[in-house]
């Protein structure tokens, strides 16, 4: 399934064949993956997920969610940027989430990292769209990078900002995720919806 780029579904609709590999992925292909964003809470949440997913399969990421904005204040990165040591122990001891010290140490300094972007004036949300890229439709697997220019420049950027875990293929899946860049293949029951929802977005300006 995954060397072809449509599959149809039970539905009778075409989406990328990632998302008719389970029910997990059908649900976040349909309802969330490249839809566009700019809410401050979401995009922290993808960014910090996406830098979890590294190394793993993100169906572990998408089934471990719930207990990830559990254990994260829901992603609330004023309360995220407050965690202290003793925080990082406890969550290094639940096995409901991702227990790497590296990662939820990134979490955390990724937390502090946008409570100071805020206070300069600026949002996460202005700094990612920054770096959209110009459109394209995918057809085919080979068409889809692993990291491009922009998630280059935009990693680099968020790590001179003291982010951390926001590599360029991290932050290419954020992108995808967020709807930065829409990698829906052409005939994907969802590549106009999100396409449409794009040309309507106001894209942030700080």
């Amino acid at each position: 399934m995954a060397d072809v780029p449509l599959v149809e579904g039970d539905d009778g609709n075409l989406r990328c064949s990632w998302g008719s590999s389970s029910d997990d992925y059908t649900h976040y292909h349909d309802t969330e993956w490249g839809q566009p964003t700019t809410d401050e809470r979401t995009l922290f949440e993808k960014m910090c997920l996406e830098g979890f997913q590294s190394g793993l399969s993100w169906i572990t990421i998408l089934r471990k969610r719930d207990a990830f904005r559990d254990v994260f204040d829901n992603f609330d990165h004023t309360k995220v940027a407050q965690f202290e040591e003793p925080d990082v122990e406890r969550l290094l001891g639940d096995a409901r989430i991702i227990r790497h010290r590296g990662k939820i140490e990134a979490t955390i300094n990724n937390a502090q990292a946008l409570v100071r972007l805020h206070e300069g004036g600026e949002t996460l949300a202005g700094l990612i769209w920054s770096y959209e890229p110009k459109d394209r439709v995918p057809t085919e697997w080979s068409e889809i990078p692993a990291k491009t220019d922009e998630s280059t420049a935009l990693s680099k950027d968020l790590k001179k900002r003291g982010f951390k875990f926001v590599g360029p293929t991290t932050a290419y899946a954020a992108m995808q995720a967020m709807g930065v860049v829409n990698d829906h293949f052409g005939d994907c029951w969802k590549r106009d919806e999100c396409a449409h929802k794009r040309d309507a977005l106001t894209r942030p300006t700080s």
